[in-house]
């Protein structure tokens, strides 16, 4: 099997032997795939460079199997440049790829959707919005789409000015209902979220709550470094501020 110019980015890359890297990619029609890069950290390499990760690029390669043998990179747009926060995100977006989504499995839509925040957070916007939208899109190619358009047990139209319990794999249920136990969150913020429209600081972090428990779910008990280097720089950052 050859594949030609294939969009795709480099969510992860390891040294194999002495030469060579193995380079966890995702690309826009084949998913998410393993491919050995022979001879990539060698000075000569032309390929040396470009593997890096949120970099847009056309992958080739070859051959069956688990590990094909990448045969071509070029750059296909120029280089998003991340920093400091907006790096960190951007490996916490790699991580949840690399963990949530089975090798050889297409998502074209969430494709785009990866290719949109590393655009967002290489142009500085809101990181916090633009990973609550990304979140949202992953859980629906996942097949665990968040329901934010009407109330779990009623299927009326969500209420903007009523607080509700969002239970996982359930939905929405207002809070006067009783009998539920799920994450709190107001109407508004449910509405926002659907439409992807700009958030205030309160629904930022009732949606930051909401999609922490959701992602978890998928995640079980594996622990993303992203949050550790992320929760470790905060409190360095917040150690300087008392000084």
């Amino acid at each position: 099997m050859r594949v030609h110019q294939q969009p795709g980015y480099v969510l992860h890359t390891r040294p194999y032997r002495e030469s060579s890297l193995l380079v966890e990619v995702f690309t826009k029609d084949h998913g998410r795939l393993s491919l050995l890069a022979k001879g990539a950290r060698q000075l000569k390499s032309r390929i040396r460079g470009l593997l890096c990760p949120f970099q847009s690029l056309l992958l080739s390669w070859s051959g069956r199997g688990e590990l094909p043998i990448l045969t071509a990179a070029e750059f296909d747009q120029a280089y998003a440049e991340l920093t400091g926060e907006h790096r960190l995100c951007g490996f916490y977006v790699n991580e949840l790829l690399m963990y949530l989504l089975h090798r050889h499995d297409p998502h074209s839509r969430l494709y785009d959707c990866y290719r949109q925040v590393v655009d967002r957070l290489a142009q500085s916007c809101d990181y916090e919005w633009s990973l609550r939208i990304f979140e949202k899109n992953l859980l629906r190619e996942l097949g665990y789409a968040l329901n934010l358009e009407y109330d779990a047990t009623t299927n009326q139209a969500i209420d903007p000015k009523s607080s509700y319990s969002y239970v996982p794999e359930f939905g929405a249920v207002k809070v006067t209902a009783g009998g539920y136990n799920g994450v709190i969150v107001n109407g508004s913020t449910l509405i926002t979220l659907h439409r992807e429209e700009l958030a205030d600081e309160y629904a930022k972090a009732e949606c930051k709550r909401l999609m922490r428990v959701m992602i978890n779910r998928q995640l079980g008990r594996r622990v993303l470094h992203s949050r550790k280097l992320f929760g470790g720089l905060r409190v360095a950052a917040a150690g300087g501020a008392e000084r």
